[in-house]
């Protein structure tokens, strides 16, 4: 979530608002030392480091998110500001030769988009110049400064988000060696915070200031098959199984004359079930045998009458 404008513009305002600005904007013109004849892009809240270009550049404009909120500026003169989105810059492709980016890539809720924004509008050897806060330092633990609030990011971290975004940083700076304080005495000695700082514990730099250049050849293969899309797969429409035959003999081929004669006979049962008549119920060998035995044991005893045998003879 980006800062509201006016407390970006209270806060550059106060003491500590102009030490920070002051040593920020002595890291940037060491990395930038000559901007002539070149185009500059300033987005987020980058117009306090911007003033020192405008005598040397071709053009100096600066974008702002509309999340964040415009002001005026320059303060004389026409307007170099726009409220624009930071995905949808009003610019055309390969416009800008240096973007400074402050305040910006810490409460951005779309990197990537806005990375891929950056990287549309910049020439091939353009440059973008990078002003986080930095995770170990120890502006981004308090919430009184604008550094202490969104996403700090470690050297490796911002790193390897513009690598993914198809930049390769170039060069590192730091800044803002100085403890976030209120005292007088403190900011006064910010410059010797500066020089003992950048000497001894560099790691702990209020902000780091990361210089990257387009990424103009391909990704890896790796990258490639990643990012490829998928092919559709043609999968055959199943076919219509025809009906078997009628007679189950020649449908039953390879089973046996015996497999056949059995399926001709169940075939013609079920088709006197559909029928509706009756049919005798089915009974295995030894279910007749049994019942053949049974009948035997019940049936009367039969009498030998010697009368009608000797009628007979």
């Amino acid at each position: 979530m980006y800062t509201d404008v006016v407390d970006l513009r209270d806060f550059y305002e106060t003491r500590r608002g102009q030490v920070a600005r002051h040593m920020i904007r002595r890291t940037v013109r060491a990395l930038w030392p000559d901007l002539r004849a070149l185009r500059v892009l300033g987005l987020g809240y980058a117009t306090p480091y911007l003033r020192q270009f405008r005598d040397e550049a071709e053009r100096v404009i600066a974008c702002m998110p509309a999340s964040q909120g415009v002001l005026h500026w320059p303060l004389e003169g026409p307007w170099a500001v726009a409220l624009t989105e930071e995905t949808e810059l009003p610019l055309p492709d390969y416009s800008v030769d240096r973007v400074l980016l402050v305040h910006g890539l810490e409460s951005s809720e779309n990197l990537s988009d806005l990375l891929d924004e950056i990287w549309r509008v910049l020439t091939g050897d353009g440059r973008v110049l990078v002003v986080v806060p930095n995770r170990r330092g120890l502006w981004a633990q308090v919430e009184r400064t604008p550094f202490g609030s969104g996403h700090p990011y470690s050297q490796s971290q911002i790193s390897k988000l513009l690598r993914a975004s198809m930049f390769t940083p170039t060069r590192t700076g730091a800044a803002l060696f100085v403890p976030p304080t209120r005292s007088r005495a403190l900011l006064r000695s910010a410059a010797a915070w500066e020089r003992v700082g950048a000497s001894i514990f560099p790691r702990f730099a209020g902000v780091l200031v990361v210089e990257a250049g387009k990424q103009l050849y391909s990704p890896s293969a790796s990258a490639q098959r990643a990012t490829r899309r998928r092919r559709p797969i043609v999968v055959p429409f199943p076919q219509v199984v025809r009906r078997a035959p009628e007679d189950p003999a020649t449908w039953a081929l390879g089973l046996g004359s015996e497999k056949a004669r059995a399926l001709d006979r169940g075939a013609r049962l079920s088709q006197v079930d559909r029928q509706g008549s009756p049919r005798e119920p089915y009974e295995t060998p030894r279910q007749q045998a049994a019942g053949h035995d049974q009948s035997q044991r019940h049936a009367p005893p039969q009498t030998h009458d010697a009368e009608s045998q000797w009628e007979g003879q």
